[in-house]
């Protein structure tokens, strides 16, 4: 895989349930996240659209704004159409898509998607394989070659195997509810080369109890799953931290609460090794996009620029 990515920038947007929302409002949000700045929007596996339909519009209503899919679970989903799918997108909008791919965890896979989900690094793997095939269409055209798809993409990683799976087979990494301290052990684990963009819980512009009530019930909702379990185990977290939703400090390691916390953290992600830190703005509730937290952390992507250099 030699397809690398578009410049990102330091700092982008993570949203989850876009797709839950009127397209006219997606579209008008990720237009404001690029007049704000932000050099990425990342978006969530769809439920209601998919996100490379999504991804279609985003692109076409912005100018320089990079969308990528964070992620794009495999499960259910040929190689081939994920491979055209994406090579559709770069085609149409040149380095502005970045595809993100995992294998998510069981309670979405089975319980939401009603997909069987077993050995995931496994089926990643052949599915990149899948990928990766020549493509027996293009190998009867004249004069058209095969360039594998030619899209630059991330693989969600969070232990060693999908770290070095995501070195291996992809432009690089895409982490999730992770702490500065998980950035460096994968920075290290990746080297030099490959690319790192990690996901931040932040909460902003709302009143200090509203806000933890946010980043609780955020880090909770993580909480059954065994790939997040298994993660933050390996960052020092213990049965206390990960019961009945999650302790005070394990919420206040993942979740940035306030524009100065999330300045701090982000700059400690990226002198981790982090190349791009994918802001998650926590909303009140499902489907609502939270452009007014988002109009307060852009001053935060001078204010970084400005503590990197220095």
């Amino acid at each position: 895989m030699d397809a690398t990515l578009p410049a990102l920038g330091p700092v982008g947007l993570w949203v989850p349930g876009l797709d839950l929302t009127p397209v006219a409002d997606a579209t008008a949000a990720a237009v404001e996240a690029e007049e704000l700045g932000f050099g990425a929007l990342w978006l969530s596996e769809g439920l209601v659209r998919d996100p490379f339909v999504v991804a279609a519009g985003l692109l076409h209503a912005t100018h320089s704004l990079v969308v990528g899919t964070g992620i794009a679970i495999i499960w259910g989903r040929h190689p081939r159409m994920v491979r055209a799918m994406s090579r559709g997108l770069h085609d149409a909008h040149p380095d502005r898509f970045v595809l993100g791919l995992g294998t998510s965890h069981a309670d979405v896979v089975e319980g939401v998607l009603g997909l069987r989900f077993a050995r995931p690094l496994t089926a990643l793997r052949a599915h990149l394989d899948g990928i990766d095939a020549p493509d027996p269409v293009l190998g009867l055209v004249a004069g058209v070659h095969d360039d594998g798809g030619g899209t630059p993409r991330l693989l969600a990683a969070l232990g060693p195997r999908a770290l070095e799976l995501a070195r291996d087979r992809a432009a690089g990494a895409f982490s999730y509810l992770v702490t500065p301290a998980h950035t460096a052990r994968a920075r290290a684990l990746l080297g030099d080369g490959p690319a790192l963009v990690v996901e931040q819980g932040v909460v902003v512009g709302v009143p200090e109890p509203e806000a933890r009530d946010r980043a609780r019930r955020h880090v909770a909702g993580y909480l059954a799953g065994g790939p997040y379990r298994a993660s933050l185990r390996r960052l020092g977290f213990g049965d206390g931290d990960l019961a009945d939703g999650g302790s005070d400090a394990l919420v206040d390691a993942l979740v940035a609460v306030g524009e100065e916390q999330v300045a701090e953290r982000v700059t400690a992600h990226l002198r981790a090794g982090a190349d791009h830190v994918c802001l998650q703005a926590l909303p009140a509730g499902t489907g609502t996009i939270p452009t007014d937290q988002w109009r307060r952390l852009a001053p935060i992507l001078e204010s970084t620029n400005g503590t990197l250099v220095g």
